[in-house]
């Protein structure tokens, strides 16, 4: 079901976590990077990041544990395993060759108008979109079950809308969650260090933004998978068909991407300003020239991955604090795919 109220919100959280981090300590929120830097070396950095989203579940679950997401049943038999450990392969090997996911690339690059990351989201979001219809008409079984968030009785496109005691406290944790980010970087480096700065900065950024993917419903694969859903499974050739599509995601862009670019561009671009706890941003150089074979075909192993289950890393990371026995599986293979990347 459409959920403007909490995918708003979980936006706007994604978007603050994405431009604090990006102002105070230069770095681009890119967590397939973070994630694989915390596998292959570990920093400080990565290690506050993390803590910082493994902290965000515990605001939700204490006061609106209704908006947190329903993950399918996993048995832990050989064939679930060969298949969360393929997908996490597939994972770590597409966004090693393309240097990003849908963090770095859509939430980041499309707010910096990075050539490179608008061709690497309209590789891996069409590819998603082709896999999830292909693999659904031709064995259901394979892909995410969307009936935790889209009713039989009603299109999944419906508005569906928290009640009053909900949307107070969701509102008010997105308003803590941001002052908190805003505010706690720079305190903690007038009070003690620059250096105790950016490690704030790292650890509220984590929390903020695993807030936002909770809120948001991006850390949900069933609400990832309906949002590919606008072609009729019956059969292979497409037909649109909308009655089981979720569009929350897409308030993602409103709320989450235009915020980042105004706020990058309203104060001149990158190159006429410079972050608050370090000498310069860490934007990636590489060009729309730099673009090969392998760039297209990692974004394209990301898609397939993405939209056959609809897990990328930010939310895998979320979903191996509740669920470690999957949490290993994926990480392996997402370790182990990441090494086969050039």
């Amino acid at each position: 079901m459409l959920t403007p109220v909490e995918t708003t919100l979980g936006s706007l959280l994604a978007h603050q976590a994405a431009t604090n981090l990006l102002f105070d300590n230069g770095a681009i929120l890119g967590i397939s990077g973070l994630l694989r830097g915390l596998m292959s070396a570990p920093s400080r950095n990565n290690f506050f990041f993390f803590t910082g989203m493994a902290l965000s579940w515990v605001p939700l679950k204490l006061l609106a544990p209704q908006v947190l997401p329903v993950y399918p049943d996993w048995g832990g038999g050989l064939k679930s395993i060969l298949w969360t450990a393929t997908m996490g392969a597939l994972v770590g090997w597409g966004t090693k060759c393309s240097n990003g996911c849908t963090s770095g690339h859509m939430l980041c690059g499309l707010s910096r108008l990075s050539s490179r990351s608008l061709v690497a989201v309209g590789t891996f979001f069409p590819t998603a979109l082709i896999t999830r219809h292909v693999f659904s008409a031709l064995n259901p079984s394979l892909v995410t079950s969307t009936a935790s968030v889209c009713p039989i009785d009603a299109p999944c496109y419906a508005p569906v809308y928290p009640d009053t005691s909900t949307t107070a406290t969701l509102v008010g944790l997105t308003t803590t969650a941001i002052v908190l980010n805003r505010y706690l970087p720079p305190l903690a480096a007038r009070k003690h260090s620059t250096e105790a700065g950016r490690a704030t900065a790292w650890l509220t950024a984590g929390t903020t933004f695993g807030l936002g993917l909770l809120l948001s419903g991006m850390a949900s694969p069933a609400k990832v998978s309906a949002f590919f859903d606008v072609l009729s499974p019956s059969s292979l050739l497409p037909s649109i068909d909308l009655s089981a599509w979720d569009p929350s995601l897409a308030l993602i862009l409103l709320f989450g991407v235009v915020p980042n670019a105004i706020a990058i561009f309203s104060c001149g671009g990158l190159d006429k300003t410079k972050p608050r706890f370090v000498e310069r941003f860490g934007i990636p150089t590489k060009t729309f020239k730099d673009i090969d074979w392998r760039f297209i075909a990692g974004a394209a192993a990301f898609g397939i991955a993405w939209g056959a289950s609809g897990v990328c890393p930010g939310p895998a990371s979320l979903r191996a604090v509740a669920r470690p026995a999957w949490g290993l599986v994926w990480m392996t293979g997402f370790y182990l795919g990441g090494l086969l990347g050039w």
